[in-house]
């Protein structure tokens, strides 16, 4: 196959995969742009590694392009590094995918090396980027029940599978098309059968999420306004709970960002908050930007505030670069002055697991980008995490796909983990969703809000957040062996022919 042509559908395979996300959320269209994908790659068996290369680069551009152009809303320049440096990965990743499509049994081989392709962005760069998974698009389909069975790598693989089987149906052959449609409806059917809900129900807590909503465009409002407006609107809550027109909560949440002023260093802060604890009879977990041990560091954390005083405490492990902290400081910030401006303190790390002893209920505290990375939540599960919190604050993506992306992500984790995910914004998308990935309360965006529910809790753990990494590890393990087997193949193709 020609490489311009390759180029061409490449392009058309990158955007129908971008068309299964937010704002067009198109059921199946990732499964048939990735058909398309590996349809161009087996016909480039033969082509040399820059036409590969050239191919897988063409369909990141067309994936990434449109799927992250709310990453705009940062800054064009933070945009255009990340679509830049997703594309780079995705032509690289071509290479291992089009060996592991030479082999017999290539759709297999070709699950395994497109799940290696995931697990590599999202560990790297820096912190990588899961963002744009196969298994995303699950949501809203019959697939999405596999997530709870072999998680989320293993439901990529899954959807791969599907997609591969598409590539076998516009192929020849009687026997092989037959086997393909009873593959695809093998799976489809399957998931209709499949168990989701709570992992071994616990009592039942009732959680109070509070939206404040933002006083502004992002970066324009004064600082400590924030924390005001979800301390008013907490403070309604605490009058209706007093009043007898509200049942008191057994915990109160707020999103990640609520308090720009570190509680800890503002006495008078952390009395207010505890005051609202004591008037609704409830710990609030709390979204604070917490003072670093110098004057240029700090922490993105949630904290149990109880009647005593603050308690457990998680802080985010996953920061976004450019966004909370600044990778070469030193050498980027005469050129780039903005940072120092915008991003004055670079966020620290954690290095503990979520789950936060919050009265009566253990949380599986995760902080916005935490909700995509699978570590993250299955560390707070193991820890004994019976719901999980997704503290965010989007008020810089107000208006753009990122929220919507996201919440499905944190739906697809209920079904997963079979747990309840409680889901407080700044600003929207606010929401409570239950161990079936139905969203059960929602906020209007842009207001101030507070959800009320009663949350069913689990104890137990689903087959997924079980088997931990494992299938994470074996199907990245086997896209490597694809890889190496897929390359000495064609060497000894090319020794016979010659």
């Amino acid at each position: 196959m020609r490489w311009y042509l390759a180029s061409v559908l490449a392009a058309v395979s990158g955007l129908l995969s971008a068309a299964a996300f937010d704002p067009w959320s198109v059921p199946y269209a990732m499964v048939v742009g990735v058909a398309l994908l590996v349809w161009v790659l087996r016909r480039q068996r033969e082509a040399r590694v820059v036409a590969v290369m050239t191919t897988g680069a063409v369909y990141g551009l067309a994936f990434m392009a449109p799927l992250i152009w709310w990453m705009n809303a940062v800054s064009s320049g933070a945009y255009v590094a990340l679509v830049l440096a997703q594309t780079v990965l995705l032509a690289l990743i071509a290479l291992p995918l089009r060996a592991a499509l030479r082999l017999p049994w290539w759709p297999v081989w070709g699950a395994a090396a497109w799940v290696l392709g995931e697990q590599v962005r999202g560990g790297f760069p820096f912190s990588g980027f899961p963002w744009g998974r196969l298994a995303h698009t699950s949501i809203d389909t019959p697939l999405a029940p596999y997530a709870r069975l072999v998680g989320m790598p293993g439901t990529s693989a899954l959807l791969f599978l599907l997609a591969a089987m598409l590539v076998v149906l516009a192929g020849s052959g009687v026997l092989r098309r037959t086997a393909a449609v009873a593959v695809v409806v093998a799976v489809l059917v399957g998931g209709l059968f499949l168990p989701t809900g709570v992992a071994d129900p616990g009592p039942e807590r009732r959680i109070a999420a509070i939206q404040g909503n933002t006083p502004g465009a992002f970066l324009t409002w004064p600082r400590g306004e924030i924390g005001e407006l979800h301390l008013a609107e907490t403070s309604r809550l605490a009058a209706a709970v007093e009043s007898g027109r509200t049942q008191a909560p057994d915990l109160v949440i707020w999103p990640e960002n609520a308090l720009d002023v570190d509680p800890y260093a503002d006495e008078a802060l952390g009395a207010r908050i505890q005051s609202l604890v004591q008037r609704i009879g409830a710990p609030i977990l709390v979204g604070a930007i917490l003072d670093g041990a110098t004057n240029d560091t700090a922490y993105n954390a949630g904290v149990v505030w109880n009647g005593d005083g603050p308690g457990d405490v998680y802080v985010k492990r996953k920061l976004v670069p450019y966004g909370e902290y600044v990778p070469f400081r030193r050498e980027l910030g005469g050129l780039v002055p903005r940072f120092d401006r915008d991003i004055p303190r670079d966020m620290l790390p954690g290095d503990q697991a979520g789950d936060l002893q919050a009265g009566s209920v253990v949380v599986g505290d995760t902080i916005c980008w935490d909700i995509a990375y699978d570590g993250i939540v299955e560390d707070a599960v193991r820890g004994g995490a019976e719901m999980l919190v997704v503290q965010t604050s989007n008020a810089s993506f107000t208006g753009t796909s990122q929220p919507a992306q996201q919440f499905k992500i944190s739906r697809l984790r209920a079904i997963e983990t079979g747990r309840w995910v409680v889901v407080p914004s700044t600003n929207g998308i606010s929401g409570i969703v239950d161990a079936d990935g139905r969203v059960v309360e929602r906020a209007p965006t842009e207001e101030p809000a507070t959800l009320i529910a009663d949350v069913g809790t689990a104890t137990g753990t689903t087959p997924a957040t079980a088997a931990g990494r494992w299938p994470a590890l074996a199907l990245s393990s086997l896209g490597l062996l694809g890889w190496v087997l897929g390359v000495l193949h064609r060497r000894r193709a090319l020794r016979r022919s010659s």
